[in-house]
Parts: structure tokens; C-alpha cells; sequence
């Protein structure tokens, strides 16, 4: 029996957004509904025929509604196999009654533990029971029901039964696929919050990841790479997963790392700040009291690198910047921003080689976003680590030369700092007036990396500023840097071989800072 025909639906939901519209389906259809409690008042008051659970099994619901669904003769009907003497033998014996659709979405377990000051109780409370078991029977036994577990899945149901009078075999199987990735899902959501109230370490003997497809992406880093987007189901902040395209083509693998990477760092810049980057790496950054300010100087970091690169922006891009950004020899892939303006969007969208290609991407407001862990995986496993996101308690540095900073210089270095920590290590970065002049970035040797940097940088090196992710293990960068016009530096310390750093500074009668903190970027 491939595809039985629909003869009755068991329905018992928490949301409603658009169930008095599906049941007159399944009841034009000729399908006959059951019911609990809430579900069943709502659709009677939309005069749909509905019967009573407790009328079916004799038994009332009991515990404020916690005892419903669990009975033999609802898990019986859900669970019959319809092929099967025995099974069909039992129900006729007990008097079941067979249930050829399951509709149950789950009491909003995440939603309720997502606000503020909820209690254990009222989490408790929303852990479904009755709910999880009717969708893994259901799905179990898929051969002979039709699961529901989704609002969007009433268009398709509805329309194969008006065709039908049935579901197809293909399409249960997707649902069950679907019902099962659901009560994962929520499995895993309580699993978090029991984790956190009891866990005496930050990271569990056991970690279990939900993630839901977004999108097949063209290909993966290199053409030959099949790729895909996937989401977490909590990720409220500003995020590209859950951001609005206004623009362009589909994006890309290496699109969404770089367009992550510069949503991170301008994240933590403050004022007015515009970011470029390249190969996962910031090539300019600026900070200015208008953004179209910030963009000219954020550009002007790396005028070569920004060919081809993403942009970055903490505020909504406005016309200003935008004709900035279409002048003549620029080469834009994608821009993230909380927003484009009216005018800005008219500007981006209208030009031809823009209209075609560039990707805009709206993000919403920026908060500082969550704190959060990052999973990366190796072969056999996965890492697993708090994300670098936080800011430095500044109360932990201090002046390690003779020489203190002044108000300026120490201005410039809180601005590298913030920078240097997105940048691939070994990572130098040379700031100058809160703008990004020069970046060494993923070098084998630290020694490399600031030549590099001083390199990009040219004549700007005097008067900038130098940050360097990690301590350094000997005076030759300080002497190199000092040469080329280097003014203050700010690095961790904790190299063994700090007293000989330091007295290089004292000689050159330039400030460091100790952070005390590293930053490395892998």
C-alpha cells in the first residue's frame, strides 16, 4: 500500500498562525480531525468539526495538560502499519482507530528560555512530551503518515490531496527527514539549557550541533568543491545567514568568510568606521566623523589590495559614500552594513557594472553580537573555543618604557589593537590618525610581517603607530620599525627577551604598550 488515503488527522499545536486554513482543506477533503484542548477550541470557533481525544480514548487530560496524547490508542492509530494483519487485527480488537496524518509542532521550548528572567519552572513547563513522541511515531512509520511539523509544509500536503486524495512516498519521506531534524533540534535546545544550569566546565563531555540548510552555494573556496550555507537556529544578532540581499549575484564561499570577517571587525569599531578587506584580511580601516570620510581613508589603506575586495560598514551606507564608491576604477565585490539609504541603494543599484555584480547585503543594527563558540574542524574532530570577540580590559595595560604615550599616539594604538586581532598571524598593523596605513599578515616570521607592513605603508610609516598580535622575540623589529618612522607600539609582551625589546624603545625614545593579552589568528 503505497499511498493510503487520508481518513483522519491528529492535530495538537502551540502555533496556530494558519491552521484554520489548512484543516477546511483536510475537511473539504472529507478528512476527520482530532484534536486536544487549545487546538481543538481554536478550530471550533473557526466552526470546524473537530473531535475530542479525550472522547476517543475515555480518558480526560490530566496534570494542567501535561497528560493528552499518551495513550495506547492514539500511539496505536499513528503507528499502524497498514500492510501488516497483525497490526490492523489489534486496532479492530481495541478499537483504534488508524491516524493517517500527525500535525504537531512543539510547545516553544526556545522561545521561552530566549527571555529575559525566565524561570527553571516556566522552562520546564515547555518541554513537550506528549508532542515529540506523536512526530517520531509519525515519522517512523512515514510508509503509511503524513507528518507536519511546519506551517510551510501546508501548501504542498493540501495541494497532493486535492490531486490525490493521498500524500506521495516521496514527499513522507521528506517529511520525515524533516520531523526528525526537528525533534533533534529541540532535543539539542534543552540539552543547552540543562548543560548551562548544571555544567561546572565551559565546554560539555558532549556537544551536539542542529544546523538547517540555507542555501547550496555555487562551489566551494575553488570550483572543483561542492559547498553549502547552513544555519544555527539561535542566531539572532546581525549575522549574513539571516541578512536581507538588496543587491547583486549569489554570494559566494569566499564571499560570506570575507563578508563575515569584515562584519566582525567593524562590529567593534565605534564612531563612524569603514573597513576593507581582502583575502580574509583587513587591507584598510578608518574611523572619521562621516562615513564617507572614513571610507576615503579606509580605502586609501591599500589602494592595490581593495581591487576586488569586500567592504564593511558599522552604519547604514549613505549617498555620500555611494558616490564614492562608484567612481571611476573601483572593483567591489560585496558590501555588509546595517542598511543602505534610499539614495545610497538608488546610487549602487542603477549603476551598469554595478547592477549586474555587487552584492549589498543589509544586516540590521549591529549590537556587540553574542558570546559565542567556534567550532572548527580537523580531521577526526572538531576544535572547539570561546570566539575572540571580546574587548580588552584596558585596566590591564600598562606603559612598559620610559616613555608614555600621549593622548593621540595612545588613540592610534587602541585603534591598531582592535584591528590587529583580525588579521592572520604572524600580524603587524601600522595606524596612523585612527586609519589603517600599512598590514604584514600571515607570515611565518614576525620580522617578515613588519616589512611587509612598513612596506604598504611607504612615507606614511612617520608618525604611525605599530600593533603586533603576539609579543616579540627579539629587538630587531623595533629597530627596523624606529628607522622607518614608527612613533609608539602596543604588542602583549611576555617574551623572555621583553627587558631587551624594552630597552630598544628606551633607546629610540618610543613608547610600547603591554596588552597582556595575545591575539593570534589562525
Amino acid at each position: 500500500m503505497n499511498s493510503p488515503k487520508i481518513e483522519r488527522a491528529l492535530i495538537s499545536v502551540s502555533d496556530k498562525l494558519g491552521l484554520v486554513g489548512f484543516a477546511r482543506g483536510l475537511t473539504a477533503a472529507g478528512i476527520e480531525i482530532f484534536s486536544t484542548g487549545g487546538t481543538r477550541r481554536h478550530l471550533e470557533e473557526a466552526d470546524i468539526a473537530v473531535r475530542d481525544i479525550s472522547d476517543y480514548t475515555g480518558f480526560p487530560e490530566l496534570m494542567d495538560g501535561r497528560l493528552k496524547t499518551l495513550h495506547p490508542k492514539v500511539a496505536g492509530g499513528v503507528l499502524c502499519r497498514h500492510d501488516n494483519d497483525s497490526d490492523r487485527a489489534a486496532l479492530k480488537e481495541y478499537g483504534i482507530v488508524s491516524f493517517e496524518m500527525v500535525l504537531v509542532n512543539l510547545y516553544p521550548f526556545e522561545a521561552t528560555v530566549a527571555r529575559e528572567g525566565v524561570t527553571v519552572e516556566e522552562a520546564i513547563e515547555q518541554i513537550d512530551i506528549g508532542g515529540p513522541t506523536l512526530v517520531r511515531a509519525a515519522a517512523k512509520n512515514h510508509a503509511f503518515v503524513t507528518i507536519v511539523t511546519d506551517r510551510e509544509q501546508y501548501a504542498t500536503i493540501l495541494e497532493q490531496i486535492d490531486t490525490c486524495g493521498a500524500t506521495t512516498a516521496e514527499l513522507r519521506r521528506q517529511l520525515a527527514g524533516d520531523a526528525f531534524r526537528k525533534t533533534a533540534a529541540y532535543d539539542q535546545a534543552i540539552f543547552r539549557f540543562f548543560t548551562n544550569l548544571t555544567a561546572d566546565e565551559k565546554h560539555p563531555p558532549t556537544l551536539h550541533v542542529s544546523l538547517r540548510r540555507k542555501a547550496m552555494l555555487r562551489y566551494g573556496e575553488n570550483p572543483h568543491q561542492s559547498a553549502a550555507l547552513y544555519a544555527i537556529p539561535d542566531g539572532e544578532s546581525a549575522n549574513l545567514v539571516s541578512a536581507r540581499q538588496l543587491n547583486g549575484k549569489d554570494l559566494s564561499y569566499n564571499n560570506l568568510l570575507d563578508l563575515d570577517s569584515a562584519l566582525a571587525l567593524v562590529r567593534s569599531l565605534s564612531g563612524q568606521a569603514a573597513v576593507v578587506l581582502k583575502h580574509n584580511n583587513p587591507c584598510g580601516a578608518a574611523t572619521a566623523d562621516t562615513l564617507v570620510e572614513a571610507t576615503r581613508r579606509a580605502w586609501q589603506g591599500d589602494p592595490l589590495s581593495a581591487f576586488g575586495s569586500v567592504l564593511g560598514f558599522n552604519q547604514p551606507v549613505d549617498a555620500a559614500t555611494a558616490d564614492f564608491l562608484v567612481e571611476p576604477g573601483k572593483f567591489i565585490e560585496a558590501i555588509v552594513a546595517p542598511d543602505f539609504e534610499p539614495a545610497a541603494l538608488e546610487l549602487l543599484t542603477t549603476k551598469p557594472k554595478w547592477k549586474a555584480n555587487v552584492r549589498l547585503i543589509a544586516v540590521g543594527l549591529l549590537d556587540a553580537g553574542p558570546a559565542r563558540c567556534q567550532l572548527r574542524n580537523i580531521d577526526g574532530g572538531f576544535l572547539v573555543q570561546d570566539a575572540d570577540t571580546a574587548a580588552d580590559p584596558q585596566s590591564e595595560w600598562h606603559v612598559a618604557t620610559d616613555r608614555q604615550a600621549d593622548d593621540s599616539q595612545m588613540a592610534d594604538l587602541q585603534f591598531a589593537w582592535v584591528v590587529c586581532r583580525h588579521v592572520k598571524s604572524n600580524a603587524i598593523v601600522l595606524c596612523k590618525d585612527r586609519a589603517i596605513v600599512g598590514v604584514g599578515a600571515g607570515q611565518m616570521s614576525r620580522v617578515d610581517a613588519v616589512e611587509i607592513a612598513l612596506s604598504k605603508a611607504g612615507d606614511r610609516t612617520r608618525g604611525a603607530v605599530m600593533a603586533s598580535d603576539a609579543f616579540f622575540p627579539f629587538d630587531d623589529s623595533i629597530h627596523r620599525a624606529a628607522e622607518a618612522g614608527i612613533e609608539a607600539i602596543i604588542q602583549p609582551g611576555g617574551s623572555k627577551r621583553d627587558d631587551s625589546v624594552i630597552a630598544a624603545c628606551n633607546k629610540h625614545g618610543l613608547p610600547m604598550v603591554f596588552t597582556g593579552r595575545r591575539h593570534f589568528k589562525h
